[in-house]
């Protein structure tokens, strides 16, 4: 017999499969079917058609590749679902989303269209390796604390010539509309904080989601140089009013000055870690890159400074010191304390990619085209849900050698492996699969009379070559924002 607890959630559970399901507008059992395929199947996914094998997907595998690439999926509906199930916060009550790329990698699919070099890291230590593939650009609600759970609430997928920062953006403005309409973010509510790493422009994040209730916590590059906060103009100097005080450079501790906070907190893994804070800095912007369309005066963009140091890391490496940018001001030692520890939490999303790809097997399918590619997306996020929501009333079927684990503390792994038996008592709204037979096909000894047309990967500057410049040994510090 369930508690009141357990039957929230079976409740909560069943409310988002009713509405996931209304969200598929064409051929909506198959892909129902095809989802609970993923949540029950034995074992990580390693291909798509043995999906079809799965005894909850009862259709044929002619019906799940016709699915995928002749189905719709009503994505700003389920964007919608997604955000209105119950959500992680920080301590404070606060929500934290994180964002990052990942990508889904098709260096052979010459076939596929939108295909946009990808940045990977190679074996070797500092080598990258640019690979053909599709970029997805994630949003996740953060936990509080050390876990592997994660919230995604959208997924897109960037298009050559797109600005990163601009699509961001976007993706985050319709998120937060999303959330304050589902009701998570009232007026009085705290800010919400929305962490990055150092591959996004912190403070044009915060210009562009400047109207909106939020914060932007980003990482920044150990060689970049901020300004101070102008002098005053003292009545009678000639010349216009300077807009831009002092260098602050992160490599030469001595433009830096005394810090505004610090704090010292020890933690578990890395030791004692310091955090030091300074008061309303900001780049000087140029137009050029990102600004380059940006009429008129350039805004200044105040925010605070926090370097946080660490005395070890447990991988054994020498650590490092990590530089952060906050889009408020007048930070206190609580604030400098409760960001840094936020963005740390930020790594959390890299266990979400890594069950996405290993265990749900969103990069495994040989999908041609990229509009299948965010169908099969969004059908993954939707299952991974569902993980998330069956979390309280999940039934622990450890291996041998796993220690036994309370519910709050399960893995969405193992969180998948006893959904097979959950499913009985949740409703299951697609139809039974209709008899048929296969078509005929092409004739036996007829070519193939419409080859697939080939397409190039989108390059930036494939038109003009141009050189490469070798990287300096002792580099400037990066001037501008």
């Amino acid at each position: 017999m369930h508690d009141a607890g357990a039957v929230r959630a079976l409740g909560e559970l069943s409310r988002f499969r009713r509405e996931f399901y209304e969200c598929l507008r064409t051929r909506a059992d198959a892909l129902f079917e095809l989802t609970d395929a993923v949540l029950c199947a034995d074992g990580p996914v390693g291909s798509l058609v043995e999906l079809s094998l799965v005894g909850e997907h009862r259709r044929g595998h002619g019906s799940l590749y016709g699915a995928l690439a002749r189905g719709e999926v009503d994505i700003a509906r389920l964007g919608a679902a997604l955000a209105a199930v119950p959500l992680p916060r920080a301590a404070e009550g606060r929500l934290v989303l994180a964002v990052d790329v990942t990508c889904w990698l098709r260096p052979e699919a010459h076939t596929s269209p939108q295909r946009i070099l990808c940045h990977t890291y190679g074996r070797g230590k500092d080598q990258h390796l640019m690979i053909p593939g599709w970029p997805y650009s994630v949003v996740c609600a953060l936990e509080s604390g050390r876990s592997s759970w994660t919230a995604p609430l959208d997924a897109r997928r960037l298009e050559p010539g797109e600005d990163a920062a601009t699509v961001t953006a976007d993706q985050l403005r319709q998120v937060i509309e999303r959330l304050i309409a589902a009701g998570h973010w009232r007026p009085g509510d705290p800010d919400i904080w929305i962490v990055a790493d150092a591959g996004y422009d912190g403070p044009r994040l915060a210009y562009l989601l400047a109207d909106l209730p939020v914060q932007v916590l980003a990482r920044m590059r150990s060689d970049r140089v901020l300004r101070r906060a102008a002098p005053p103009w003292e009545p009678g100097t000639k010349g216009r009013p300077p807009r831009h005080g002092g260098e602050f450079v992160f490599g030469d501790p001595a433009t830096w000055g005394t810090p505004d906070v610090t704090t010292v907190h020890d933690t578990r893994l890395y030791g004692p870690a310091t955090a030091r804070s300074w008061d309303r800095l900001h780049p000087r912007l140029t137009h050029r890159s990102a600004w380059v369309a940006q009429a008129g005066i350039l805004p200044v963009i105040d925010g605070t400074v926090i370097r946080l140091d660490t005395t070890r890391l447990p991988s054994g490496a020498i650590p490092k010191p990590v530089w952060l940018w906050w889009s408020g001001t007048d930070a206190t030692p609580d604030d400098v304390d409760r960001l840094w520890q936020a963005f740390l939490r930020r790594f959390d999303i890299e266990h979400t990619f890594r069950l996405l790809k290993q265990t749900l097997g969103w990069v495994c399918p040989k999908i041609r085209t990229p509009q299948a590619a965010d169908r099969w997306t969004w059908l993954v996020l939707a299952a991974y849900t569902q993980l998330r929501l069956a979390r309280p009333v999940a039934k622990d079927l450890r291996r041998p050698w796993e220690q036994p684990a309370p519910p709050q503390r399960l893995t969405p792994a193992r969180v998948r492996r006893g959904f097979r038996h959950l499913r009985p008592q949740l409703p299951c709204p697609a139809g039974a699969p209709k008899p048929s037979r296969p078509g005929p096909g092409r004739p036996p000894g007829r070519p193939n009379a419409h080859p697939t047309p080939r397409h190039d990967v989108h390059t930036i500057g494939k038109d003009t070559r141009q050189r490469r410049i070798k990287k300096s040994t002792t580099p400037r510090p990066r001037r501008t924002g």
